[in-house]
Order: structure tokens, then sequence, then C-alpha cells
């Protein structure tokens, strides 16, 4: 869409000139969308057989103790400064891991409870490392995404997707059988020259994987969705599984996961139509905080995207009004496009911005027969 287009939409939603600049800048796609695949699902990215002998490995009820030899992050506590230690950096950075007995390490509640499980989605299986419990869902957050370092985990973050994780129990499995096929214990000159090349293919040594709570969705409440407790805790399990499979989709076949609204209505679309069938614009509003629009509902998940450089209190009254307006459309463009499946959704939507997004009649033009 033209600039002075989305500006147009964006002074019907009430927005002042400034306030269209920031939006304009916060509102873009950044996704990629040439060479799409043509058939789904995809082979899976090369970290999930470890991860698969992990789930084969790791006994019912001994994941969290399984996993602790295997991610070096699980060696340290959640403590304030600790990333800067020497055995911390050799750890993260070397894969040199501290000696056993050192009196430090990750402690959760509720060691037992820690499921892992690897899960098919369109874009491949991913693993998935899923805790009832929400103190220890916080501890694996702050452990595998903040380098152990304690930070805030609003009560509306349920799940998230690690990308980009360093394993390197796969750099020790790899120079185990480099070293095998040397003959010879290789010395330490020698198995620099080799992780040289080998720290270049990033596919053999990174991961994704997705941390998943229990709780309600957005910390919703069973009775504001109209449902009894143990209906709502199930299907919140979904949304937000299905919301982060839809973040690794967007990641591997659109090359793009941001902290965005845009970003984040898709991936409540295709949560939201994988617990109820179908796509339910009441629930969508009420997990942002829109349920009584235009009255927004203060500390709601809404606030999580503002950027990092945050939008201006009026641009974020805008956002409100453009996002209510996105969900209407989303209602919409479900009914058309419900028998092609949620790929083919995902693709479509991800061609807008978030002014097209929230005027129907642009999304009808832009995304049918696509």
């Amino acid at each position: 869409m033209a600039t002075e287009s989305r500006r147009r939409i964006l002074q019907v939603h009430g927005a002042s000139a400034s306030a269209a600049d920031e939006l304009m800048a916060y509102n873009c796609s950044n996704f990629t969308l040439q060479s799409l695949p043509t058939k789904y699902p995809l082979p899976d990215e090369a970290f999930v057989g470890t991860w698969a002998a992990y789930e084969q490995e790791a006994a019912p009820g001994e994941v969290f103790s399984f996993l602790c030899q295997k991610l070096v992050q699980f060696r340290f506590p959640i403590m304030e400064g600790i990333r800067s230690t020497a055995d911390y950096r050799l750890a993260t950075a070397r894969g040199i891991l501290p000696e056993d007995g050192h009196g430090l390490a990750l402690v959760i509640e509720r060691p037992e409870e820690l499921r892992l499980e690897i899960h098919q989605t369109p874009a491949g299986r991913i693993p998935i490392l899923f805790t009832p419990n929400r103190r220890d869902f916080v501890s694996l957050v702050h452990a595998l995404t903040m380098r152990n370092e304690p930070g805030l985990v609003p009560d509306s973050m349920g799940a998230c997707l690690v990308s980009g994780y360093n394993n390197w129990d796969r750099v020790r499995t790899y120079r185990a059988k480099w070293a095998e096929t040397l003959g010879h214990e290789p010395s330490d000159e020698e198995w620099g020259m080799e992780f040289q090349s080998f720290a270049r293919q990033k596919d053999f040594y990174q991961d994704k994987f997705i941390l998943l709570s229990g709780g309600c969705y957005s910390a919703v409440s069973a009775d504001a969705i109209g449902l009894d407790a143990d209906t709502w805790r199930a299907l919140s399990i979904v949304i937000r599984r299905e919301h982060e499979c839809a973040h690794y989709f967007t990641r591997r076949v659109l090359s793009s996961t941001r902290n965005n609204l845009l970003d984040e209505l898709i991936a409540d679309y295709c949560g939201i139509i994988a617990a109820a069938g179908e796509y339910r614009a009441d629930w969508a509003r009420r997990f942002l905080g829109l349920e009584d629009f235009p009255t927004y509902r203060a500390g709601a998940r809404l606030e999580n995207y503002r950027g990092k450089t945050p939008l201006s209190d009026e641009a974020f009254h805008v956002l409100q009004s453009l996002v209510n307006s996105a969900i209407e459309s989303l209602r919409a463009y479900w009914q058309r496009q419900a028998a092609f499946g949620l790929p083919h959704a995902v693709i479509g939507l991800s061609r807008l911005t978030l002014e097209e997004l929230a005027s129907e009649d642009i999304l009808a033009t832009k995304t049918e027969d696509e």
C-alpha cells in the first residue's frame, strides 16, 4: 500500500502527523516472501534429531535432571551478575563446564513435572519444554533467554520461542565423531582449526525450541471467557503452543519473528483457531485488553508490544483502534480462507501492514487467490 494510503487510514483512526510517523515505522511487515515452499510440512531442521533423542533418553519425571547434563545454563542459578563470572562465560562461550559439586545449579520447584515433546508444525517439528508451574516457567525463561539473570517476565507471557540457542552438547557430539574419523585424539590446535570451520555452519550447533507454561492464556481467567477452569486451562495450552508454532513458521519460512502487533495478531489467529475451531474475535480482543473497546484494560498484554523505543501514549491509543479493526477483519478473513489451511492464511496475512489488516476492503483484495 502506498504511504499516503496508509496515512489516510491512520488519520481515520485519529492519528496526528507525529503519531502517524511513529506508527508508519512500527507497523511495517518485516517478512520475506520470496522462494516460498509449495508443500508442508517442511522437513525437520538439523537440531530436531538431537532433541528427539533427548525425548527418548529422558525417563518420565527425569527430563530436568537429564537436561542438566545437556544444557549448560542449567548448571547455574538465577543470580544477578552471574553472566559476567568466569565460569559462566567459559560454559556459554566455550562449552567448558564447571566442576561437579561447585554448589551452584538451576533450581526449580517441581522438576518432576517438566516435560519434553517434539511437536509437528507446518514448518517441521519443534521441541517443546512444558511446565505447568508458573515459577518454574519463569526460571526457565531467565536461564535460557536472559543468561541466568533475573528480569521481568510479564504475567501475560506464558510461552516463548527460543532461537539461536548454542547447544554445546551438539558441539561435543560433533567433536567426538570428528575425532573418530582422525583415528586419534586431536590436539587443541587441531580442534581449534576444525572449530573455526564448524562454527560458520550454525545449523550444526544452534537450536530452536519452545518454552511453554500452564495457566490461563494472556492471564485471562476462565470466568472472563465463560468456560470452566479445567477446560480453559487445557485450551490455553493449545493456544499458546500454536501461537509459538506460528512464530516458528514465520521465522523459518518468512525469515522474521518480532515482538510486534502484526506478528502477534497472526500468531493469536493460529492459536485461537487451533483451540476453538474458528476465529473468535471476542477472545482475540480480550487477550489484548480490548474487550470493552474503546476502553482499554490497563496492564493487558497489548502493552508488551509498544516497541523497543516505546510508542508515545497518543500512538499507543491509535494502535488500540487499529488492532480492534484488524481483529474484525481477521474474523472475515477466516470465513473466506478457512478451507485453505493455516500456512496459506499466515502467508496471506504476512503480505500486509497493520493498516492494511485494519482495512477489510484492502484485506480482501490483497489476500484473495494467494
